[in-house]
Parts: C-alpha cells; structure tokens; sequence
C-alpha cells in the first residue's frame, strides 16, 4: 500500500503565490473552507458563488497577492470545465433521449416482468444501477421514483425495501463510475486512467450496492415501515407515447460508453505501443468524449426514432437536456478552481510536508478528507473536486491501479452521511413523504455504509493489485 512516508518526487514543482508557512497555509484553507460551509448551510448561497468566495478568501488568508489568487481560480474553472465540460453535456442528452423516448422505462418494465416476490429488491438495483450509468443522480431520482412506488403500492411491499435498492444503485454510480461528473473531475485532477478507473470502479461497485441496496433494505424496512404515499406517483415518460425503442437496442445504446473506454484500457494494457495502430484507434474510440458522442448519435436511431420522434424534436429535445445543467457545471467548474488555488498556494506541498511522517495510508487520507468536506458542505461533487485538488500531489508516485484506487477513495467519502445540508436528502424525503428522523435512519444510513463499504474495498484492493 502507498503510504505517505514515500517521498514524492515532482518532476516540475510548482512555485506557489504564497510565501506563507504551514500554520498560515492551514488557516487558510479552514477558513477557506468554513466561509464556503457557512455561505451554504447559513446563508443560503448557491454552491458556485460560494466556492468562488471561499476561493478567494482561501487566497486572502494565506497572504498571496489578490491578483494571482484571481488567476488561479479562473484558470482552474476553465481547465476543468475544458476537461469535464462536454462529457457532462453528452452524459446530459443521452439521459434526456433515454428518459423522453421510453427507453428508460422500457427496461424497467422488461425487467420487472421478468422479477417477482423476494427478487423485487434484486431487480430494482439492477435497474438503478444500470440507468445510473448514464444519469446524474437527481435525474435518476425523478426518473424511477414513479417506478418505485408503483412497484411498491401494487405488489404491496414496504417502500423501504423497493426505494433503498434503487437509491443505492443510483448513488453507487454517481460516486464511483465515470462518466458521472465527480470521478471525471478526480480523474483530471490526480491524472488517474479512466479506464482502469471505471473498471476497478464498477468492480468496487458491485458487492458496495449489494450490501447497500438488497441486504441493507431488509432493516430499513423494519426501522421505517411505511406505505407509498399516492400523492407522489407522476406521470411517466411513456404513457404519452404510442410506441417505444425496444430492451436490446436501448441497454446496448447504455452501455455502448462503457464497453469503448473499458476495451481502451484492455488494448492499453494487451499492447502497451503508443505507436501501434490498434492501439492509437481504440484511444481514440475509447476516450470518453468519442464514446459518449458516439452513445448519442446511436440513441438517435435505436432510442428516438423507435418512439416516433422526427428531426424536428431533436434540437429542443438536447436543449432541455442541457438546460438543467447549467448549475452543475458552474458548481464542477467553480469547484475546479478552488482546487487550483489549494495547489498554487501550495497547500497539498504542506500537506506532504506535515504528514511525511504519518503511518496513515494516502487512500484512507483522501477517504477521511472527503469525509470531512461532504459532511460540512453536503455536496458529493464539492467534497470531490475539493478533496482531488489536496490529495493531487500524493498520486505523484503511485503505479496506474493506486492513482485510480485514490479517485475511488474521494469518491467512497463524498458519499458519507447525507444529511439536512444535501439536496439529495430532501429530495428523498419529499418523494418517499417521510419525516426527517426516518429519512436519517433510512437513506442517511445507507449512504454511510455505501461510503464505509466502498473505502474498505478500495483499501482491500490496494494491498493486492
């Protein structure tokens, strides 16, 4: 395992725009970081527009020159959102096409018909997770919670036992597999290979939502044991539509992303030539912006065309796709330069210097301090982003397999404890019409242990490969 009592060796340091000493430096960045809580939790502020203060008060505190602090956060907004801009934009539209055109509920119900009795819960994690892949969390959400209290009211099971599988499917994915927005951004900022990191991310996944999903929503159910509320059952994409795209061709069109960045990383590893032919065209087929372009110039014949939509549907059809995710890309790219200005005033230099002598593993370090930024802040993607930019520097000596395992463990702790300052956590409690002591022991709980169960993998998997 890496440990950081490992010298890291920069090939090109960086000189930072601060002069100031380490105890300065750690001010800083817990002033930076309580003005960003503080601006979120207190006052409200959209999460963007506290990043950006708390960057600059980060700045501020630790002495460096208002100018440079300015060009450090306005340099890493535009490298990350250059990095992650347009794969969030694609991931978008493909969500949009799968929910619009029946897809999405195409495989709910192929699936469903197919489950049955104790199956239930299995079948509703598969579905979460396998519509998870493609769509941010909030979106997943809205999209199977019809499924789920229906499924729950006509087969009169606790909606505990139907609801947790499905949450964990989706939250399992948000955190821990690209594309979604907050492995992207860890990805970028430790340097870490994508494709070893999805497979290594979907390997981790699987027995975490077990655990999470099925297992765990056997207690919920009995801690929380309630009804669907009828009030919460909308609409569904499909009923407005006379027709549908059909099983195969809408799962293909899912997973078509994943299998080109995982046959990348396979080719990558069989060959290992930059200048072999098939090499340079799977990486090409292979990065994440060909995969998920091509995922969505497929949708358009095995998704829209199926459920009758013509040319004419397409263009508003991608900007409603797009709309929602203005705020999301402004909180990853805000959430990008505050990272920028923790690495230019040499914050991750002193957290090297400080914890050289440490027994702690660099994995359970980056876990811990994502833990720490999640529950102060309640965002999974701005304990990320916020956690990848301190822990950057540790990936300096790590092998490929560890630099991914250190993405996973920052996204295994931006899931811990979700609580009354996360989105996510009234989201759930409005649609599952629970109270806020219910909702803590049902979907608080199963957070910490996707978290806790997620970390422990990670840690497990660096002592063997």
């Amino acid at each position: 395992m890496t440990r950081l009592s490992v010298e890291i060796l920069a090939a090109d340091p960086v000189e930072p725009i601060t002069s100031a000493g380490h105890a300065q430096l750690g001010i800083a960045v817990l002033a930076g970081i309580a003005v960003i809580v503080l601006l979120i939790t207190r006052f409200k502020l959209h999460a963007f527009l506290s990043l950006t203060i708390g960057s600059l008060a980060l700045g501020a505190f630790a002495g460096a020159p208002l100018d440079k602090v300015i060009t450090s956060f306005t340099g890493g907004l535009g490298t990350t959102v250059a990095g992650v801009g347009v794969l969030i934009a694609l991931g978008a539209i493909l969500g949009k096409m799968l929910a619009d055109s029946g897809g999405a509920d195409q495989i709910v119900d192929t699936i469903l018909a197919k489950a049955g009795g104790r199956s239930m819960p299995w079948a509703m994690v598969l579905i979460a997770s396998v519509i998870g892949l493609p769509l941010f969390f909030e979106v997943g959400v809205v999209l199977l919670i019809p499924v789920v209290l229906m499924v729950a009211k006509r087969g009169n099971y606790s909606l505990m036992r139907i609801g947790i599988p499905a949450l964990a499917g989706l939250s399992v994915m948000h955190g821990l597999v690209p594309p979604h927005p907050g492995p992207l951004v860890a990805i970028d900022a430790v340097k870490a290979n994508l494709g070893v990191t999805l497979a290594l991310g979907v390997l981790v996944a699987i027995p975490t939502v077990i655990i999470a999903g099925p297992l765990f929503s056997r207690y919920a159910a009995r801690w929380v044991d309630v009804q669907a509320p009828d009030r919460m059952i909308p609409q569904r994409a499909s009923e407005d539509l006379e027709k549908r795209p059909g099983f195969g061709p809408t799962l293909a069109t899912i997973l078509l992303p994943v299998v080109l960045m995982l046959s990348k990383a396979l080719v990558d590893i069989v060959i290992d030539d930059p200048e072999n032919t098939t090499q340079r065209v799977f990486d090409v087929i292979g990065s994440p912006l060909i995969a998920l372009l091509a995922s969505v110039l497929v949708g358009i014949f095995t998704l829209l065309r199926p459920a009758g939509f013509g040319k004419e549907r397409l263009t508003p059809l991608v900007e409603k796709g797009l709309a929602p995710i203005a705020g999301i890309l402004l909180i990853v790219g805000a959430g990008g330069g505050f990272k920028q200005t923790l690495i230019d005033t040499g914050v991750g230099q002193m957290i090297l210097d400080i914890s050289k002598d440490w027994s702690i593993p660099a994995l359970l370090l980056a876990w811990l301090i994502a833990v720490a930024i999640r529950l102060a802040t309640g965002s999974a993607t701005v304990a990320t982003v916020s956690a990848a930019g301190l822990v950057a520097p540790l990936a300096a000596d790590m092998s490929t397999t560890h630099t991914a395992l250190l993405v996973l463990a920052i996204g295994a702790g931006s899931l811990f404890f979700s609580h009354v300052n996360d989105a996510g956590f009234w989201l759930v409690k409005e649609y599952f019409g629970l109270n806020v002591g219910q909702t803590i022991k049902t979907w608080s709980v199963m957070e910490t242990i996707i978290s806790v169960v997620a970390g422990g993998l990670v840690l497990l998997l660096s002592l063997v490969i």
